[in-house]
């Protein structure tokens, strides 16, 4: 009779940072990550490990059947609404309160992109699941295929219609990068409360408007003139951590996703270099007609396993 091989705690240790990395992309929520990195720790520690060849990858495998079934249970589950009790003001809805740390929670999702985030809540658990692992971590479709029950070959084509809703589709003749430089700027701007940074950035009559799920009024709203649209993003310093840049229908703007979750998106107007309009927008419906890709294509991290 064969003796039950267990994982020393400290082999599951030199692996955490990874199975937390993979458990983030996979849930959004950095509370709901340490969850499911504990669960896989307590799976891994009663199953007979002896035979297993390549343990971070098998690890990587069991957190990602923890993760989709939290997703799963995640679907079963009605959404809270953003309304007027939880908006803010200036155009940055207020962020919904959740345990962990909020600043370690924004550091990270800004490491790996506030829009991928965004992109990867639209997919279906099983896309999600083979996209995380195969692009982002590099664990093989034939590792992946058992986790959905699907085979490696139709595993290979829920991953490349995953890939193909990241990168978004056919974006319009723009000149991205400046689009790119004056968003990054405004963002900075925001965060760090440099009032005559961001003054520079805005047209002197510039717009902004913010429909009625963003702002606790009966209305949409409308802000004009650079120094009123200035102060009203000051007061939403605090909420620009949870904001990255994203590309809305073909052009850069800005999505607010805290724990993962759009609650907003920023769409904007440029005109020589300058923000000639803001259009704020909360409204799920609007949202849902937006098409929200990622800017930069994510690198995956292959720290631990084979090819």
């Amino acid at each position: 009779m064969t003796a039950h091989t267990t994982l020393p705690a400290e082999r599951f240790e030199a692996d955490r940072p990874r199975l937390r990395a993979v458990a983030h992309r996979m849930l959004g929520s950095l509370s709901e990550a340490d969850d499911a990195v504990q669960e896989t720790w307590l799976r891994a520690s009663r199953a007979d490990v002896g035979d297993v060849a390549n343990l971070s990858g098998w690890l990587t495998t069991v957190a990602g059947r923890v993760c989709l079934n939290m997703l799963r249970s995640r679907g079963r589950r009605p959404e809270t609404p953003l309304d007027a009790e939880t908006a803010g003001a200036a155009g940055f809805a207020a962020v919904p309160a959740e345990s962990g740390d909020p600043e370690e929670e924004a550091l990270l999702a800004d490491s790996v992109g506030m829009a991928l985030l965004v992109v990867l809540e639209t997919l279906a658990p099983a896309e999600r699941l083979a996209f995380v692992l195969h692009d982002l971590f590099s664990v093989p479709f034939d590792d992946i295929a058992p986790l959905i029950e699907r085979t490696p070959a139709a595993t290979r084509q829920l991953t490349g219609r995953a890939r193909r809703r990241v990168r978004g589709g056919g974006a319009p003749a723009v000149d991205r990068a400046r689009q790119r430089e004056v968003v990054d700027a405004f963002l900075a701007a925001t965060r760090g409360g440099d009032f005559e940074a961001l003054l520079a950035l805005l047209h002197p009559d510039v717009v902004l408007t913010a429909d009625r799920f963003v702002i606790p009024t009966p209305g949409p709203v409308s802000v004009s003139g650079a120094r009123p649209v200035a102060e009203g993003a000051m007061a939403a310093t605090g909420r620009a951590r949870f904001t990255g840049p994203a590309l809305l229908d073909g052009a850069v703007g800005l999505v607010m996703a805290p724990h993962g979750r759009l609650r907003l998106v920023l769409v904007f107007t440029f005109d020589e270099g300058r923000i000639t309009a803001v259009d704020v927008v909360a409204d799920r419906e609007r949202l849902a007609g937006i098409e929200v890709a990622v800017l930069d294509a994510p690198a995956a991290d292959v720290t631990g396993l084979d090819d």
